[in-house]
Parts: structure tokens; sequence; C-alpha cells
């Protein structure tokens, strides 16, 4: 039976899919490739093939997931397989890097970035940050990995040389800009299908791991806020309205590129109104709570996504 594949290694992050598959009745399959082994000589199975590996797999023991899951991507695409978020998403996935370059390409404003190899080069290109704050992460991340704020070279290279150093998986530290928002908030905008589907508003005063999936959460995430609310507390996720059509527009150009079909892509504004845009997620989770209150349900569309190209592909 022809049917969708989720290419993965996290069943957390996947459970919330499948349910919405099966309540659908969309036939399909996980390949869970923390590891495995694919004869190259054999034909794929016919149907859909939806990758959703993740950067940060090696944050849960799956060091060469990405790896192995490219591989088989490249496999797929040589058969003519129907992939969602193949080769190039998973490229992207892996590589901040190569992200800004993506998005410098197609009209997209980045923040200052310099990578660094090296706990000596990582120290020597906060000189290019001529005494203004600067943050560091890792070039293969997610959830924040590798994310600090410095507000000095010396307070750099302390933190360099000693323990709480992180070294990054692949070796390459970035240094960059540090965008201050003034609400302390950065947004996210989700697509399906290449298509804008909404954008989340994420309260940024409790740091950086920002990951919106139920299971990357410890509560209801609802964070302190300031007197803007008379003393209620505000969601940490919140589905808004009035995003920059233009900047929509953009990316949603370089999704299709790219042959990306799901994505997060990640923004924040200064106090000038100037947008910057940081972060390219083709691995996206969503936060139920924020979806719950504004009535729409990625999972649900991305189900729906998967199941209009199944249908499809059997038309065929």
């Amino acid at each position: 039976m022809t049917k969708v594949y989720i290419l993965h290694e996290n069943d957390d992050w996947t459970q919330h899919l499948t349910k919405q598959m099966d309540a659908l009745n969309v036939p399909y399959e996980c390949w869970h490739l923390s590891e495995g082994s694919i004869d190259l000589s054999n034909l794929p199975p016919k149907g859909v093939f939806y990758n959703r590996m993740s950067a940060s797999s090696h944050t849960r023991g799956h060091r060469f997931a990405p790896e192995l899951t490219n591989a088989i991507l490249e496999w797929l695409e040589r058969h003519d397989r129907t992939v969602i978020n193949g080769t190039r998403a998973m490229q992207l996935e892996v590589s901040k890097a190569a992200q800004y370059m993506e998005l410098e390409k197609h009209g997209i404003i980045t923040p200052k970035t310099i990578i660094a190899s090296g706990k000596e080069q990582i120290v020597n290109a906060a000189d290019q940050f001529a005494d203004q704050p600067f943050i560091t992460k890792h070039n293969r991340a997610g959830k924040g990995l590798g994310v600090q704020l410095f507000q000095s070279k010396n307070a750099l290279e302390s933190y360099i040389h000693s323990e709480a150093f992180e070294e990054p998986v692949d070796g390459i530290t970035l240094l960059q800009q540090y965008i201050s928002s003034p609400d302390s908030s950065i947004t996210r905008c989700e697509f399906v299908g290449g298509s804008f589907l909404y954008a989340v508003k994420v309260d940024t005063s409790n740091g950086f791991e920002l990951c919106p999936a139920d299971a990357c959460q410890i509560s209801d995430q609802f964070c302190p806020s300031d007197s803007s609310n008379q003393g209620e507390p505000k969601p940490g996720f919140e589905i808004v309205d009035g995003i920059d059509p233009t900047l929509i527009s953009k990316y949603e150009q370089m999704l299709k590129s790219n042959n990306i079909g799901i994505a997060g892509i990640e923004f924040i504004q200064d106090s000038n109104g100037y947008t910057y845009t940081y972060d390219i997620n083709t691995n996206t989770n969503y936060n139920s709570d924020a979806e719950a209150r504004a009535g729409i349900y990625g999972m649900l569309e991305v189900a729906k996504y998967l199941q209009q190209k199944l249908t499809l592909g059997i038309s065929r």
C-alpha cells in the first residue's frame, strides 16, 4: 500500500503529527533514523517521504542521524520519489551559516555574523563587534544551543577557556550581532506547503531556548510580564497577525527555490523597527496552547498537506 513515510529521530516530536494522520486515516510509516541501513541497489518504496530530521539530534544521543538521513534522501531523490524537505532542506537545517547565505541571497536581512573554529579564532573574532554586545551560537544547533550573550571580548575569553564552554558538534561557532527587542520577543512564521500558515510571537524573557514543541516545555510556558497587562501572566507563545506581507513573500520565494515544503522562520525587530531574520527551521514544531487559543493547528495542516500529496501521487 502506498503511504507517507516520516523520517525522524524523536518520537516525542512526531507523535503529534501521527495523531493527526490517524484522525484523517492517512496511511503512514515512521522511519526512526537514529541508526539503520539501506541497500542502495534496491528501489525505494512508492509513497511520500517527509523529512523531519533535526539539527539537535545529537543532544538526544543520535549523533549521526542527519548524515544517515541525508544519504537516504539522496537515494530517494535519485529514484524520483516525492520528498518533502529533501537534501537541500537538510543542508540548511544543519548549518546556520548556509541559512544566512540563502536568506541574504533572497534580499532578507540577517544579523552581522562571523564563523570561527578554534578557541583563539573565536576570541579574536570578537574584535569585529567594536565593544558592542554580541551573542555566540552553534552553527549546527536547534533549541538555542550554545547561545550566550557577551558584553565584551574579555567576557567571551573567560567563557571560552572555562569548563562551561559548549563545543559545537561541527566545530563551528557563530559570533553574531546582538539585536535587542524592545518587548523581549521574537516572531516565528510557520509555512506548510510552502505557504504562510501563521506567525507566533515568542516571549524571550526567560532565555534563548525557544523551541515551541510541547515536549520542550516544562510547564504551560507562561512567563512573567511587566505591568503592561496589570499583573496577569502573558503566554510564552501567542499567535499574532500583522506580519509584513513583503517579508512573507520573500520567505515563500526562498522556500520555493530550495524545495522546502514545511518550515518555521524566525525574526526579531529592534527598537528602530528594523527586522533581522536569523533562523530557518525545516524540522518545525508547534505549541498546542498557542494554537488552541487561536483555533489553528499546525500539525493538522501538515497532515492534510501530506494527505494531499499522497492522493496526488496515487492518482498519477
